[in-house]
């Protein structure tokens, strides 16, 4: 296993070697199979135009019954943002995530299934478009589906300890591992896509370089933006 690392590959074949509860926690959103594309996220955008990212069709299917056995096999606590999309089971501590978005056709909340036998809880943090959460920098978006960083810490926080070992099976951009490095925890992310892999891994750099991605890769240094 290496650690602090992004890895481009099918999470099932990555992980099929990986010894049993050698994660401390997975922390991931994983493609919900409910058919999600470009031109429905076009749409719906009322007070500015919404990001164009391009055709894709990885949301068309979940990720398989064998892929989850083996996330849960090798890790030793989950958390699943859109977990309510998959059989994972009953739980009493589903993470309530209020996007506080206004009026629009997006979902109000989301919610993030847990393997921990506490109590419902609930976050609010506003994430529509150019409206982020007042009092944090605004953050580049730059995945169909990425996450506030706020948002992956306030996890990170309350369900790890400092120095535990983060799983991300399907990373995309980053986030998970952008907010385990900047909490002081290990990382390891996966994805089946190359050009995400390569933004999480420039995501990661900026953590230390303190420039953007933005604008590392116009060759410009400026102070770091998350």
């Amino acid at each position: 296993m290496l650690e602090n690392q992004i890895i481009c590959g099918d999470c099932l074949e990555v992980m099929k070697d990986w010894p049993d509860g050698c994660v401390d926690l997975v922390l991931t959103d994983p493609p919900y199979g409910i058919g999600e594309n470009n031109q429905q996220n076009l749409s719906r955008g009322k007070l500015a135009q919404c990001t164009d990212y391009g055709e894709y069709k990885w949301d068309m299917h979940r990720l398989s019954q064998e892929s989850i056995e083996a996330i849960m096999r090798v890790s030793i606590h989950q958390v699943f943002f859109g977990g309510n999309y998959y059989s994972l089971g009953p739980t009493s501590c589903y993470i309530v995530w209020n996007k506080d978005n206004g009026r629009n056709d997006f979902a109000d909340c989301e919610l993030a299934w847990t393997s921990f036998k506490s109590a419902v809880r609930m976050v609010t943090y506003r994430w529509n478009g150019m409206l982020q959460e007042p009092g944090r920098p605004k953050e580049r978006r730059v995945h169909p589906t990425q996450k506030p960083l706020a948002l992956m810490e306030w996890v990170l926080q309350k369900y790890s300890k400092a120095n535990s070992l983060i799983l991300d099976p399907c990373c995309g951009s980053g986030t998970t591992c952008v907010a385990a490095k900047m909490s002081g925890r290990r990382y390891i992310g996966i994805d089946i896509s190359e050009e995400y892999c390569q933004i999480a891994r420039e995501r990661l750099m900026a953590v230390d370089t303190g420039v953007p991605v933005k604008e590392a890769r116009a060759g410009q240094g400026a102070l770091f933006e998350r």
